[in-house]
């Protein structure tokens, strides 16, 4: 960022008329933009001293000390120590302040609600798993703040000192009708009082972030998503769907729905390689309310692929899974299905934004050997062949993901303050 520009002072606060109509920008906020500068440059890559700050801004070294000194008042800032084992004068290290606030991340899932506490410096003070037990969406909301309420006691602190909530949901935002939309098998979460009940309890900062979206920003800051820019992660689990980092940046689309590849049609009807004792006919209502792929891949999907084969015995897609591995032709069927259908899906994706990278996640996505079988598969239809990975970073990714959002738009929230 350019330093403060030589006569600025003499404005004494005063903006500037410029002949294009624009005003030059005032003293107060560029000191503001500098300080918002170098807290970004400690969060993402400090401690930093005064000197490295100034050589990784381009500022001088009286705006550092000077912004410094701001920040440290502000709360935000703290001495980490001092650099030694260097010539010359002894170092001072600055860092973070991690309790300038706490942020919150919760995740909601069919059949169970995780959650996670962490400070500012992104580390996590307190985690937990609940099974849902609500039957109805005002308790599916209560259940959630006991969950935030037992995340916060475990972490020592009240509520009322989380500075930012960032809640991972099925579906998208939509701001037309004020109510989440494509919410898939969560019942009744596309309902007016789900979004009420949220907000109702968690305040104005609050933000609701699609799960599978979350998951991404996850595999982004922590996962396999750090090696490279582009990237497409592909939940397949109860419910399928995908996150989309292109140049660095999550694709969310116009409408939101960049990355619902349930909807992607197929599934519906059988292909030239599917098997027609797998096959079912769809529901145009239930495509409608979860899309094709997911109603057909999905993880209740596999269930009713398994029984059209006969196996009535197995009730999740799990056992169908392990039957396979230990060698039953028709569960070995239902699998190699499943493989074919998430390799369209990505065939698709890989035609259309070509990622480098395709990481696979949730309970199916994971699954021993079944990134393995969609390469196989994704090699025989896609145009080219982008790295299959699976993720790494367990059930807890989409809290995760929230975790980092939230901490981002605490600190933009902190340092928005400064700005005049």
């Amino acid at each position: 960022m350019a330093e403060e520009p030589a006569g600025a002072a003499q404005a004494a606060g005063a903006a500037t008329v410029l002949p294009t109509g624009l005003s030059a920008a005032r003293p107060a906020l560029i000191r503001a933009l500098n300080e918002q500068l170098l807290l970004e440059h400690i969060r993402s890559a400090g401690p930093y001293s005064r000197a490295d700050l100034a050589r990784v801004s381009g500022l001088s070294k009286p705006t550092v000390s000077l912004a410094l000194s701001n920040l440290e008042r502000a709360g935000l800032v703290r001495l980490a120590g001092h650099r030694t084992g260097m010539p010359g004068r002894t170092a001072v290290l600055y860092e973070v302040r991690p309790d300038a606030g706490f942020v919150l991340g919760l995740d909601i899932g069919l059949r169970y609600l995780r959650g996670a506490v962490a400070d500012l410096a992104g580390v996590v003070r307190a985690r937990v798993s609940v099974p849902v037990r609500a039957a109805t969406v005002g308790d599916r909301v209560a259940e959630l703040v006991d969950l935030a309420d037992e995340l916060c006691a475990r972490a020592g602190i009240d509520r009322s000192a989380i500075t930012q909530t960032v809640v991972g949901s099925p579906g998208v935002y939509d701001p037309q009708r004020n109510l989440m939309a494509l919410t898939g098998g969560l019942p009744d979460w596309d309902r007016p009082e789900a979004l009420a009940g949220l907000r109702a309890a968690f305040g104005p900062a609050l933000a609701i972030e699609n799960d599978v979206d979350a998951a991404a920003l996850a595999e982004q800051a922590l996962g396999v998503g750090r090696e490279t820019d582009s990237f497409a992660f592909v939940h397949v689990g109860t419910g399928i769907g995908m996150g989309l980092v292109l140049g660095g940046r999550l694709v969310r689309g116009v409408h939101g729905v960049a990355g619902e590849i349930a909807f992607l049609p197929l599934g519906g009807d059988p292909p030239a390689w599917a098997d027609a004792a797998l096959e079912e006919a769809i529901e145009p209502a239930e495509a409608r309310r979860r899309g094709t792929l997911e109603t057909a891949a999905g993880a209740d999907g596999i269930v009713r692929a398994a029984h059209r084969r006969g196996l009535t015995g197995l009730a999740t897609a799990h056992s169908v899974f392990e039957a396979a591995a230990a060698g039953d032709r028709h569960a070995a069927a239902v699998v190699l299905r499943e493989a074919r259908l998430v390799a369209a899906a990505v065939c698709c994706v890989i035609a259309v934004a070509d990622p480098a990278l395709v990481v696979l996640g949730g309970g199916i996505g994971q699954a021993p050997g079944f990134a393995e079988m969609v390469t196989a598969e994704l090699a025989v239809i896609a145009p080219v062949l982008p790295e299959v990975r699976v993720s790494a970073l367990g059930t807890d990714v989409v809290v995760t993901g929230c975790l980092a959002e939230a901490v981002s738009l605490a600190w933009t929230q902190l340092t928005a303050a400064t700005v005049p």
